[in-house]
């Protein structure tokens, strides 16, 4: 008897659906269509601006890696392993250009205009030649290292997840303006 009263109870809790067949005037189709594309915009700026912060933190440890490279060399065990094969200021170079890197792609995530895939795939060809450099010497190491696996593919992997992350909004605010070409005119007859 418990089990009809609470099924009848949850019964009158449920939403009309008279109206569901009714076609959106153009007033809330515009409505609709403005909420959506405000809240595509937040969400847009949101996730750009969480994933420049991971590669903002990301180059903020490389600066300090260079600068500790610079101030006593070879002192970094990720570095040291390379102490036989590359001179300290290569090192350092190869810092300050996967600095770049990750510079291009913070530029290219919060950067508003046109060219803001441009500055990624910047960045993108910039880690492939990074990851060309880096894994040349890994390679000449007598035993490989996996602890250092970060050095070649850090920067790379920060441009692909940009290109990614860019294309993934890039797409939702085209179904928003898609949306907003489907409107309709709605005549009451």
């Amino acid at each position: 008897m418990k089990v009809f009263a609470r099924k009848r109870k949850d019964a009158n809790l449920a939403l009309p659906t008279t109206d569901d067949n009714r076609p959106l005037d153009t007033q809330e189709q515009e409505e609709l269509v403005r909420l959506f594309e405000r809240d595509q915009s937040k969400q847009s700026r949101l996730w750009r601006i969480v994933f420049a912060s991971f590669l903002f933190g990301f180059a903020g440890f490389l600066v300090f890696s260079i600068l500790d490279q610079v101030s006593s060399p070879w002192e970094q065990r990720y570095y040291a392993y390379f102490m036989e094969e590359v001179e300290s200021w290569v090192i350092i170079y190869a810092g300050w250009v996967a600095v770049l890197a990750c510079s291009l792609d913070i530029v290219g995530l919060l950067y508003d205009s046109k060219y803001r895939r441009q500055w990624i795939w910047c960045s993108f060809f910039t880690g492939i030649i990074l990851a060309v450099f880096w894994l040349y010497y890994m390679l000449r190491m007598p035993m490989f290292r996996w602890d250092v696996i970060w050095l070649p593919f850090g920067p790379l992997s920060g441009a692909g997840l940009s290109l990614y992350v860019d294309h993934l909004l890039n797409e939702s605010a085209e179904e928003v303006r898609k949306l907003r070409g489907y409107m309709y005119a709605y005549k009451a007859s």
